[in-house]
C-alpha cells in the first residue's frame, strides 16, 4: 500500500474475522516495526506474542478493572483515567464492582482475537527526561510507542489490523507474573492483531488548524 494511505487509514479495529495471522506475516510486521526511533537508539522493547487462548483470556480479564474504573468515572461526569484533577471515585471499589459495564466486548472474548501482543519496555535503558517533574511521566513513551504504532501500520499494510490499548498497565504486576516479565520491564501496551471484520477508509480526526500553532500556544493556527 502507499504510505500515505496506510498512515491515513490505520484505525483501531476491535472486531476480527477468524482468519489467522501467520507467523511469517507477524514476523514481517515486527521486522518493519523495529525501525522505529527510541531514545539513544537503545531499543528497549520486548514483545510477547500470545496465541494461547487461555493466556489471552487472562489478559482480557486483567483489562476489566481499568474499564470498570473508567465506567465509574464517566458516570461521575469525569474524564476517565486523567491524572490532573483528583477523582471522586473510589478506584479499588470501582475496579472490583462487577455491576459496572465492560464497554468493549473484545476484552470479554480476547481469546478469540488471533494474536495478542504485549509490548514491554526495559526501564533500565529508557531516557525518562521528565522523571523529576511534579506530574505523571510521559516522555518514556517516546522510546516504545513509535515501535508499537509502526507495528499497527505494518499490519494494515499486510491487510490486517488491530488496536493499541494501555489498559493492562494498571495491572502491571499481574501481567509481569503471567508472562514472565522482569520488574523493570514496564507494560506499555497491548496490540490486538487480526483481519478486521470491517475495513474503514475514512477516519475522523481534528484538522491541523485545531492543534498546530505558530510561535506560541496563543499564536495563529497553521494553515495551508
Amino acid at each position: 500500500m502507499d504510505f500515505l494511505e496506510v498512515a491515513r487509514t490505520t484505525f483501531a479495529s476491535r472486531e476480527f474475522t477468524d482468519d489467522p495471522v501467520p507467523d511469517d506475516v507477524l514476523y514481517r510486521i515486527f521486522d518493519t516495526a523495529r525501525f522505529a526511533p527510541s531514545g539513544g537508539n537503545r531499543q528497549g522493547w520486548k514483545v510477547i506474542a500470545v496465541r494461547d487462548p487461555k493466556v489471552k483470556q487472562q489478559l482480557g480479564e486483567l483489562c476489566w478493572p481499568a474499564m470498570r474504573v473508567a465506567a465509574a468515572q464517566m458516570r461521575a461526569g469525569e474524564v476517565y483515567w486523567q491524572s490532573v484533577t483528583p477523582t471522586s471515585v473510589d478506584i479499588s471499589e470501582a475496579a472490583s464492582d462487577e455491576s459496572l459495564p465492560i464497554a468493549i466486548p473484545m476484552f470479554e472474548h480476547l481469546e478469540e482475537v488471533p494474536v495478542v501482543c504485549v509490548v514491554a519496555v526495559d526501564l533500565n535503558v529508557v531516557a525518562s527526561m521528565d522523571q523529576y517533574l511534579d506530574r505523571v511521566g510521559v516522555v518514556s513513551g517516546a522510546s516504545i510507542y513509535p515501535m508499537a504504532w509502526n507495528a499497527l501500520m505494518a499490519a494494515r499494510n499486510e491487510g490486517f489490523g488491530g488496536t493499541l490499548t494501555t489498559l493492562l498497565a494498571s495491572q502491571e504486576p499481574a501481567v509481569q507474573e503471567l508472562l514472565g516479565l522482569e520488574p523493570y520491564e514496564a507494560v506499555a501496551a497491548m496490540l490486538t492483531i487480526g483481519r478486521p471484520a470491517k475495513q474503514l477508509s475514512k477516519l475522523s480526526r481534528k484538522p491541523v488548524e485545531e492543534f498546530v500553532f505558530v510561535d506560541h500556544a496563543d499564536g495563529e493556527p497553521l494553515t495551508a
